[in-house]
């Protein structure tokens, strides 16, 4: 299979990447980052297509992929709109709003661009599937969440949305909805590079791995063409969902 994914110079992405290519699929990754970019082609070799632009720029997103062969976007299998990122974990009224505008931009605006500019190509050949990697933050709301958990609930709104648009059509929307996950980049951009409290995040629990993740998107596109995972939510058991919090003489 022809596999794009963005964001895959670190953590789920890389992960993805890798685990895919091993697999034998052709993977175009995009990234920011061109020495990362390089690093990778060099590790992963031929079955890897580096595509260095900003999914947040509309401009560059199009120039890059009117740059790629026409008959590799053809053939395009799957898309997968990794690249996203939280920042602050602060109140809603304490949050600073450049914060907010750089995940709606990356989160929402370009997720919704790049799927708007691949689509076309997988009704055209009547195939095709779109994974968007959204979160449990876009369900379950939790304390500083505000806007990055309002961005994944796009993600997943915009997912569920896809699939009633393109009923009658074998193209296949899955939005992966991962929790707790360790060993990412994920926390140290959410606080603007604090390591210490990226590394308090973690401590003492077992918390999903990127290649965790990488396997069960190995498996959705192994699913048979029939079927649909509409969501896939996932936590590591030592997290949950429940439990309400409630203050007392307020």
């Amino acid at each position: 299979m022809n596999i794009l994914i963005t964001g895959v110079t670190s953590g789920f992405g890389r992960a993805i990447a890798e685990l895919l290519i091993a697999k034998g699929h052709t993977v175009i990754g995009t990234g920011r980052r061109q020495a990362k970019l390089d690093e990778l082609a060099g590790e992963f070799g031929e079955r890897f297509i580096p595509l260095c632009f900003d999914v947040g720029d509309k401009i560059a997103t199009k120039t890059a992929l009117q740059s790629l062969p026409n008959e590799l976007l053809a053939n395009l299998d799957v898309l997968i709109n990794n690249a996203g990122f939280a920042l602050g974990l602060e109140s809603a009224d304490k949050a600073d709003f450049n914060d907010w505008e750089q995940m709606i931009n990356t989160n929402v605006f370009s997720l919704a661009h790049l799927t708007h500019e691949i689509l076309p190509f997988f009704t055209t050949k009547n195939s095709g599937y779109v994974i968007n990697i959204g979160s449990t933050a876009g369900k379950h709301p939790y304390f500083g969440a505000n806007v990055y958990g309002a961005t994944k609930a796009f993600v997943r709104q915009f997912s569920l949305n896809l699939r009633a648009d393109l009923v009658g059509k074998k193209v296949r929307v899955t939005n992966l909805e991962p929790g707790l996950c360790g060993g990412t980049e994920f926390s140290n951009v959410r606080f603007h590079g604090d390591d210490d409290k990226a590394k308090a995040v973690y401590e003492n629990v077992e918390y999903i791995q990127p290649t965790d993740i990488a396997n069960m998107v190995a498996w959705l596109i192994e699913q048979p063409e029939h079927i649909n995972i509409n969501e896939l939510e996932v936590m590591p058991t030592a997290q949950t969902f429940a439990g309400l919090k409630v203050v007392k003489d307020l």
